[in-house]
């Protein structure tokens, strides 16, 4: 239990770094949305009209659930096996 409880404080403290560092902080709040306004072309126009984009997000949600699902189940299964 303190295995897997040590995983997830990791995932979460790994998910907050890439928030924190992923961001370009010398860059203004004004500056980031100019820029992204200015990006367009076709398959930005394409996702973003009628708000098409949620459904690729939603995909690769339930694709990264279904994998950390699968690797939580598979580390049981494991555990059973090395306990017998």
């Amino acid at each position: 239990m303190v295995k897997r409880l040590s995983y997830l404080l990791f995932a979460c403290f790994m998910l907050s770094l890439t928030s924190v560092f992923g961001q370009d902080t010398a860059r203004t709040v004004t500056e980031a949305v100019q820029q992204q306004n200015t990006e367009t072309g076709p398959v930005n126009e394409f996702f973003r009209s009628n708000a098409k984009i949620y459904v690729p997000m939603g995909i690769l949600v339930i694709i990264f659930i279904a994998i950390v699902l699968y690797l939580v189940r598979l580390d049981r299964r494991l555990t059973k096996l090395e306990k017998e």
